[in-house]
């Protein structure tokens, strides 16, 4: 039986432990070829360390798959093209990537530094951009080729003591969104996903109280090989899917809503302030967003 990534290779940025590692075993038993990139470092993003990628790929050879390490940084345009590169150069062809890579340097928004903001930018966002742009290159000339970026609810839909963070995974959408306006017309497709699984990127969460406690034991039950396989099938040649926000926790999949119109006034002399305030705002304030966080809109437990 033909496996659905057969003679395929793919790159996942952030593979040497948590979700990434669980997207490249499972691509590789789909029959891919993986980059499994991992630079190594510490959850803040200090620090190197080669053995995380070398352990994914030892496990990918050990099942009989084929991959290669790589430990260059996502978060800048050289590091980013080598990514790319060690596809080209192991496999001789790149047609998938998974932008995963990522950091955490969680602080309410009116404590954050400089510094911590640009370090989690920089990751997720420019080096989701510098990976996908890197691959863009191969994915014209041979008229095929797809990206799936992971994203968050935290972006999606909201959270506390993430302003970095969830503004580089909403630019990661628009980004997404743009690739696949823009590439859809060389056979390339671009999707997102926002994944709910325990992995080292959350394990941060606060444990302090005993509703914390039991959230994060939730969480733990949530596992990222439940996520794979979508990511799996965005990237092969059954999918014809593009542009689009998914959403996956334990058995459950969600298809995202996006940013659109839902309610609009006219007024043919134009709008004055005190008739935004007596007309307009009334007239919307029903269909307003409340200031949910993931776990207000996701309220039930995982099936």
């Amino acid at each position: 039986m033909s496996k659905s990534l057969s003679g395929k290779a793919i790159v996942v940025t952030g593979a040497g432990g948590g979700l990434g590692r669980d997207f490249a075993l499972a691509l590789a038993a789909e029959g891919a070829k993986v980059v499994v990139n991992d630079i190594g470092s510490a959850l803040d993003g200090t620090g190197s360390d080669r053995s995380p990628a070398e352990s994914v790929v030892a496990e990918i050879r050990q099942a009989g798959g084929e991959a290669v390490a790589n430990t260059d940084s996502v978060a800048g345009w050289d590091s980013g093209r080598r990514i790319v590169d060690t596809a080209i150069e192991a496999f001789g062809r790149i047609d998938g990537v998974i932008n995963n890579a990522g950091i955490v340097r969680d602080r309410m928004f009116y404590n954050m530094t400089e510094e911590e903001w640009r370090a989690v930018i920089d990751v997720h966002l420019h080096g989701s951009f510098f990976v996908a742009r890197a691959a863009a290159e191969r994915f014209r000339e041979q008229s095929s080729g797809a990206y799936v970026h992971i994203t968050s609810t935290s972006a999606l839909i909201g959270n506390v003591g993430q302003a970095n963070y969830a503004t580089a995974k909403l630019g990661i959408v628009a980004l997404s969104r743009t690739i696949a306006n823009e590439m859809g017309r060389f056979g390339v497709r671009s999707n997102c996903i926002a994944p709910f699984a325990w992995s080292r990127m959350i394990s941060s969460i606060p444990t302090d109280t005993p509703e914390q406690q039991a959230r994060v034991e939730k969480m733990k039950l949530m596992k990222g090989s439940k996520v794979a396989p979508l990511a799996a099938y965005l990237l092969s040649d059954q999918s014809d899917v593009t542009g689009q926000v998914f959403a996956v926790r334990a058995n459950e999949i969600f298809l995202m809503s996006q940013n659109r119109p839902i309610r609009g006034m006219h007024r043919s002399d134009g709008w004055t302030v005190p008739d935004i305030a007596e007309q307009l705002v009334p007239a919307f304030r029903p269909s307003f967003h409340p200031l949910d966080r993931t776990t207000d809109v996701f309220s039930w437990d995982p099936r």
